[in-house]
């Protein structure tokens, strides 16, 4: 399995590669400042905005119009106050959508530090899911978290909030080692199960116990097509 030492800027814009991100919409600041550097040399395209809502709505309408989950950058406190109204709108309507917030340095969150909120409990009623992240290591499995929650089930809204020293590559916090192929660790994921769903999904088949529904049940089969299997009566 390949790895490679690199800085959580450089892992986040990694990470949004891996999931298929080719457009985002942002307005840098002060806090994601750091992560503009590694999108210059991305496959990713960076919509400028003048307003972090517009970045919000934006990310709204490429969802809708692709189908694919929209992708939102913006800085802390007030940026990321200003998108919260997108992020109710994707909630309430099911739009799936990725909000990456920058955040202050980790120990100075509930210090009442510059451009400090409380970004992810603003945003726990609005969203699916909210991460604050506070290693650098957990960035590609936190963001392959967020599309993976945004885009199953009821699609909606999910926000990663990073503190600014885990993603500047000056500070020693934002030291990470990517590896490929990094596994999600979600309360319910089972990827094995997904893949035995998939499967039955291709080839179906139908089974059932000896009953006084035993001649509904064969008809039902039939008239679908599907293999039938006759279980015995349990002991």
């Amino acid at each position: 399995m390949a790895t490679e030492q690199m800085d959580g800027g450089r892992a986040l814009i990694r990470a949004l590669e891996a999931e298929g991100v080719d457009v985002m919409f942002g307005l840098p600041g002060g806090a994601i400042l750091p992560v503009y550097d590694p999108i210059i040399d991305s496959s990713i395209r960076h919509v400028l905005v003048r307003h972090e809502q517009g970045a919000g709505h934006m990310a709204e309408g490429y969802a809708h119009a692709t189908g694919r989950p929209g992708v939102a950058m913006v800085t802390s406190g007030p940026a990321a106050t200003n998108i919260v109204t997108p992020l109710c709108d994707a909630y309430l309507d099911s739009v799936p959508m990725v909000v990456v917030t920058g955040q202050v340095p980790y120990a100075a969150i509930g210090t009442d530090a510059f451009q400090e909120c409380d970004t992810t409990g603003i945003t726990q009623s609005i969203t699916k899911h909210n991460f604050l992240v506070t290693e650098a290591q957990d960035i590609p499995r936190f963001i392959k978290e967020a599309f993976h929650i945004a885009t199953t089930g009821r699609p909606g809204p999910v926000l990663v909030d990073i503190p600014k020293d885990i993603v500047d590559p000056t500070n020693p916090r934002s030291a990470m080692t990517w590896t490929d192929g990094v596994e999600m660790d979600l309360p319910g994921y089972h990827p094995q199960t997904e893949v035995d769903v998939d499967l039955i999904r291709q080839r179906p088949t139908s089974s059932g116990p000896p009953s006084d529904q035993f001649s509904t049940w064969v008809a039902g089969s039939s008239r679908l097509g599907l293999p039938m299997r006759c279980e015995p009566w349990p002991n």
